[in-house]
């Protein structure tokens, strides 16, 4: 699986999980990939033509934004977004919901067609589809 940790999250997770999990999962941090400051709607497009990425992401706009969830939802991306309290904690607390969701995640994101949005809470192990 190909995982795109959104700009907005520490690249430290990144590193981490790519570390955790080498020779199965490739993560990688937007700002590695594209550069600092990339536009939201230009990682999107582009790495939607390179196949099918999960993203995890804390940026909400990106539900909110009509060009930019409209890109999204007509991409080949899978994205797991922050609730707003679990984007608030520290990036322990981050690393370590993701750890404890991290096969909800895998089993996900094979199962959803790209464009499909979900939400990682700060205690549930449930995992909400976004609108």
């Amino acid at each position: 699986m190909k995982v795109l940790i959104d700009e907005n999250l520490s690249p430290a997770l990144a590193k981490s999980l790519n570390a955790l999990f080498v020779g199965l999962h490739d993560v990688i941090h937007v700002r590695e990939k594209y550069g600092p400051g990339v536009k939201d709607i230009d990682w999107i497009q582009s790495s939607s033509t390179e196949g099918r990425w999960i993203v995890i992401s804390g940026d909400r706009r990106i539900t909110r934004n009509a060009l930019e969830y409209h890109a999204f939802r007509n991409s080949r991306l899978v994205g797991f977004f922050l609730s707003k309290g679990l984007y608030k904690a520290p990036v322990t607390k981050q690393m370590e919901r993701l750890l404890a969701l991290w096969t909800t995640i895998e089993k996900q994101a094979e199962i959803v067609k790209g464009g499909a949005m979900f939400e990682l809470q700060m205690k549930s192990n449930r995992i909400a589809q976004l609108k």
